[in-house]
């Protein structure tokens, strides 16, 4: 499956590389562009820095705007598209020193959905929900 990132302006680093254990994307993506469906054997943690995005998390759909932290947890079907007007800008934190994922279809769902959390507002300081 061909890599998201190379749709968007996005910029990688993984922490093994620099002696770090955690690994990230700086996401700079137009509208209408994203990650397709898929999984990571670790938690993802999203902020929402700019733009409106609309997280598919298992069989939950999501939308999260400038401010608002997106947590995935292991395992969990997840993806996520820009369905605003303008730009999206957001930090994918994955919670390994190397990135694994596993591409899935379009349209697959699975994992613990459950236990993902939504914090609203600027550094999760408004209302949450999971």
């Amino acid at each position: 499956m061909p890599d998201p990132a190379a749709a968007s302006r996005t910029v990688a680093f993984e922490g093994a590389d620099h002696g770090g254990g955690v690994s990230l994307f700086l996401v700079d993506a137009d509208p209408g562009r994203g990650a397709e469906p898929h999984t990571h054997p670790y938690s993802e943690t999203f902020v929402v820095r700019d733009g409106k995005a609309r997280f598919v998390l298992g069989d939950r759909l999501v939308d999260a705007v400038a401010g608002d932290i997106v947590v995935v947890p292991p395992d969990t079907v997840h993806g996520f598209k820009n369905v605003g007007t303008g730009r999206l800008d957001l930090v994918c934190v994955h919670a390994a020193a190397r990135m694994e994922t596993t591409w899935l279809p379009s349209g697959a769902q699975g994992g613990d959905a459950e236990s993902a959390g939504v914090a609203h507002g600027a550094a999760g300081a408004g209302r949450a929900q999971s």
